[in-house]
């Protein structure tokens, strides 16, 4: 009796521990798989991406992933003005510096999942500083990031002469070579809003990854914040200082909105030619200058040299007098008691700043295979009373990819 309870109690254990290893089993079986959920995650990101717009206007390829190589020309301009008053002599100079390095040109590719991917470029050319860009585009918003950093002893010098409010001559226009480089930064980031995002797409024309199916527009949102430097403080250009009213050195901050409009024309299927304007207001404008204080200035040349020797300590010449004209040294071509000192930075605020920002973008897709010509121009200007800085920012690229 005892011997049957005892082999009745390991059979239900044995069947026990079948239950549970084939409950175990069944378990695994059920939980998915990392590609199960990658794939889940895919179709989810792909039903979500197609119900944003009409497939009436708009597709989205059944193919998410794209590889597209990319060659790319990137141009600046900057123009740095100033006004000379010398009310001793009633004369007047408009003068205006200008840098341009070369065109940086670059070659690259880009692989991402429908809007989002990673880009990297290598520079074809020497001396054209450094240029770095990231962007992003979905059905209802854009996103551009662009970074440029370069210097230059190249410029040229254009000035125009006034005495009693009158032009004098003819206006002055040469290459000069600075004898330090002037250095120049800028950092644009821009985001924009579509309003018409179900039949419009910015995306068609400059990444590819929807496919415009008839010609559509909207109006769009924008906003910018832009900043940038203009840096020339090696006292080598000690005479551009003294005539630039001691400035070496300007930054600028500044946020913009604006209201454009886009527009997609698909004149045949697999074509889309892409036009946007988008002018925009500054609502923050804050510009700060660094300058020099030094002991000669701009007064009319006197007849005689009696200034005799420079004291640092009193920061007088030797008769009493706190400047000595620039002209003096100019004409003997040197300047051995040339003393600067650095002054208080100053910083002015100051609203309605216009900037434009222009975009024309073509492309065109058959199979699974697409090409695209973008360009895109932006120009950025700010002042204070003693000095405007204008930059012009341009870029064009050409596209090759394909679908994944």
């Amino acid at each position: 009796m005892i011997g049957r309870i005892i082999i009745c109690c390991l059979l239900c254990s044995l069947n026990a521990a079948a239950q549970e290893t084939t409950d175990s089993v069944s378990t695994k079986e059920d939980k998915p798989s990392l590609m199960v959920r990658l794939h889940q995650l895919q179709q989810y990101l792909d039903d979500k991406a197609k119900a944003k717009v009409d497939p009436h206007y708009i597709e989205v390829p059944e193919k998410p992933w794209r590889v597209i190589l990319r060659y790319k020309e990137n141009v600046v301009d900057v123009d740095y003005s100033q006004s000379l008053d010398l009310p001793q002599t009633n004369e007047h100079s408009d003068w205006n510096l200008s840098f341009e390095p070369p065109v940086a040109s670059s070659v690259g590719f880009w692989v991402g999942y429908r809007g989002t991917g990673f880009s990297y470029s290598k520079s074809l050319t020497k001396n054209a500083g450094r240029y770095y860009s990231i962007s992003s585009t979905g059905a209802k918003y854009g996103f551009n990031f662009r970074l440029r950093r370069f210097n230059t002893s190249d410029a040229e010098l254009s000035s125009t002469d006034y005495e009693n409010g009158q032009p004098t001559g003819v206006p002055y226009d040469t290459v000069v070579s600075m004898p330090s480089p002037v250095w120049i930064r800028s950092v644009y980031i821009n985001g924009y809003y579509v309003f018409n995002g179900r039949r419009y797409s910015q995306a068609a024309a400059y990444s590819q990854s929807v496919i415009q199916r008839r010609s559509a527009g909207s109006l769009l949102l924008g906003a910018t914040w832009y900043q940038s430097s203009f840096d020339y403080d090696d006292i080598q250009n000690g005479v551009y200082m003294i005539i630039g009213h001691g400035i070496y050195r300007a930054k600028v901050h500044q946020a913009n909105l604006g209201i454009g409009y886009g527009y997609n024309w698909v004149p045949l299927r697999g074509l889309v030619v892409n036009a946007m304007v988008m002018p925009t207001i500054s609502v923050y404008n804050r510009v700060k200058t660094y300058k020099y204080e030094t002991n000669y200035d701009l007064s009319p040349k006197d007849p005689v040299d009696d200034y005799g020797n420079w004291d640092p300590e009193t920061g007088k010449w030797a008769n009493g007098k706190t400047h000595k004209p620039l002209l003096m040294a100019v004409e003997k071509k040197v300047a051995s008691q040339f003393d600067y000192w650095e002054i208080d930075p100053e910083v002015d605020y100051s609203m309605l700043r216009f900037n434009l920002d222009l975009r024309l973008g073509i492309a065109y897709n058959w199979s699974d295979y697409f090409f695209g010509i973008q360009a895109q121009f932006n120009n950025f200007n700010y002042k204070t009373d003693e000095c405007k800085v204008n930059i012009y920012d341009a870029y064009a690229r050409v596209s090759f990819g394909v679908r994944l």
